[in-house]
């Protein structure tokens, strides 16, 4: 019953395009919903660990702020459902939702009181490849698909044009499409590191890797004398690759030799987006054993980095 409920909500939306080169922004366009500093609070604490957000400056995540909308939603509720053009974007506050797809709307996944759902439809302009529907009562945080798409696909365009000088930059880089180029530079985080901080610990367990756009970076094994350095990268370098590709902990740390700017992808990006670079990766571990041998004269005297 709730299909046909539904079904006079269909209406096509994939003709819009958002030209973000375009958007002169008319301020006077933009969605703000007046909220009280208790709501902003709550909002604020729900959006924290969401990666779409993650690369959005100061003034855009002000902009997503303003523009959500609260959502009280009681269960069993269907907030949205498989096939139908998106509307919202969601962010949960409150409250159990499950995920279900295909014909026989199987089962895939259950939100519980965090996370948030609904924006491959608006990113993509596809049809909704999911159902969700409401398990308990519970407040969610909304925003419509063209305030999601013209802050988020603007934060891409912007990224990806900062991020293109760097690409160019990085050898490694060459193996990839243009389009894989631009899925790299949307996955990339801005970090900065003053002189002297360290970026990485020999030992740890690899979280992600890191392109060099501004500084130096100091790359140093530790050895029963202390720490003796391998090697110093500038802008287009790369490191952190090792222990991504080798599946082990940090073969050696990195310092900031000075006030540092690199860019990090984390390890699934890194294993969605870089297939295609593995064999050059792989090389320069080869490379690097080569030089390590040059250094300590033989492999015995160095920690395992295979």
């Amino acid at each position: 019953p709730q299909a046909n409920r539904y079904a006079s909500r269909r209406k096509s939306v994939f003709a819009e395009t958002y030209d973000p080169e375009n958007d002169d922004e008319d301020e006077g366009a933009r969605a703000i919903f007046p909220k009280t500093d208790e709501q902003r609070a709550r909002l604020c604490d729900s959006v924290k660990n969401i990666l779409l957000f993650r690369s959005l400056d100061k003034e855009q995540m002000n902009e997503v702020l303003d523009a959500m909308f609260e959502k009280i939603v009681q269960a069993k509720d269907y907030i949205i459902k498989q096939g139908d053009d998106g509307d919202n974007f969601y962010v949960i506050e409150s409250g159990i939702y499950n995920a279900y797809v295909g014909e026989d709307q199987k089962h895939i996944h259950t939100y519980d009181n965090r996370g948030s759902f609904g924006e491959l439809a608006l990113l993509y302009n596809m049809p909704r490849a999911a159902t969700i529907q409401a398990e308990t009562d519970g407040k969610l945080w909304a925003m419509d698909r063209q305030t999601f798409r013209r802050i988020l696909l603007k934060s891409a365009f912007r990224k990806r044009k900062m991020y293109e000088a760097l690409l160019d930059a990085v050898p490694m880089l060459k193996a990839l499409q243009n389009y894989e180029r631009m899925n790299l530079a949307d996955a990339l985080i801005p970090q900065t590191y003053a002189k002297g901080d360290r970026i990485i610990k020999q030992g740890d367990a690899a979280d992600g890797m890191y392109f060099i756009e501004d500084g130096k970076v100091s790359i140093r094994i530790q050895q029963d004398a202390g720490e003796v350095e391998i090697s110093n990268l500038e802008k287009g370098g790369y490191f952190g690759e090792l222990a991504l590709v080798t599946h082990r902990p940090r073969a050696a740390s990195a310092y900031a030799v000075d006030n540092v700017k690199v860019a990090f992808l984390d390890v699934d990006a890194f294993e969605r987006l870089l297939g295609p670079c593995m064999n050059i990766m792989k090389r320069n571990i080869g490379d690097y054993e080569t030089q390590l041998v040059k250094i300590f004269g033989s492999k015995n005297n160095i920690t395992d980095i295979r």
